[in-house]
């Protein structure tokens, strides 16, 4: 009971601080990564790794950065994105005369990056924009850079790897500049603040697979909201909705889900 009560003050703390809900999480999966963060410091309770982090601003950016999940490649689930790059995209640019796309949760930025070769692709680049947002400033500013271990590219087509990637040094490729013209990167915390509106596409995986599901209908409702009627929402491989009709969708293909019109 007292470990419970430690804990629960210390989400509290957090949240009035940073207006991050870490009850929004799965509590089980949070409370093992705090509470093997808080010890690798010698901290024996939520109370004092608090003190400790409101003193230290390192050590805040540290829990900040461990507690958002990033873990990203390009082209993650091939099949899911040729499906996007073969099917759902071209009918996109082909229905609309500006695309707008939002890459929720993006990480270090390989998804918005995987959309935007997509586009160039289709010829519809200067047609577009891509809003690419994460809750992690750190994570956001590696995505700026653009620089890539060999990890993160595994699954690119040679096609696309020779065209959009070039030898940053020994260890590392950079996308190129072209690549960047048509994305904004955004600080965005997704279970707190208000969404943009009009979106044709919205991607958000291997995120929710971390919220409790009282997060998890809040977050698809908002999503709902934020797509335009016909535009399609892209989840992660373990992340079916079950029930996509109560957030007016219907499932279009394996992990697609499109807005009722």
């Amino acid at each position: 009971m007292v470990e419970d009560k430690d804990f629960s003050l210390f989400i509290k703390k957090i949240k009035d601080k940073t207006a991050i809900d870490l009850s929004q999480y799965k509590e089980a999966q949070m409370k093992r990564r705090l509470t093997t963060l808080r010890q690798k410091y010698g901290y024996n309770t939520f109370a004092a790794y608090w003190d400790g982090l409101e003193k230290d601003k390192k050590l805040m950016n540290e829990f900040l950065d461990r507690m958002t999940i990033n873990v990203s490649e390009f082209w993650r689930n091939p099949s899911r994105w040729e499906a996007m790059e073969k099917k759902f995209l071209p009918e996109i640019v082909k229905a609309n005369p500006r695309v707008k796309i939002w890459s929720a949760a993006c990480s270090t930025g390989e998804e918005p990056y995987t959309l935007s070769m997509i586009l160039a692709e289709l010829g519809a680049q200067d047609k577009s924009s891509i809003l690419a947002t994460d809750l992690d400033n750190i994570v956001l500013q590696k995505a700026t850079q653009g620089i890539y271990q060999d990890r993160s590219i595994r699954e690119v087509p040679r096609t696309y790897m020779s065209k959009y990637f070039t030898k940053h040094d020994e260890d590392n490729v950079a996308v190129i500049n072209q690549l960047k013209r048509n994305i904004t990167f955004k600080q965005q915390n997704l279970l707190h603040d208000t969404f943009d509106t009009g979106f044709d596409v919205i991607v958000c995986r291997n995120v929710m697979i971390y919220f409790t599901e009282e997060a998890k209908h809040l977050l698809y409702h908002k999503f709902s909201k934020a797509l335009k009627p016909g535009g399609l929402l892209f989840v992660g491989s373990t992340e079916q909705i079950f029930s996509p009709a109560q957030y007016d969708f219907d499932s279009v293909e394996t992990f697609f889900y499109r807005k009722r019109a």
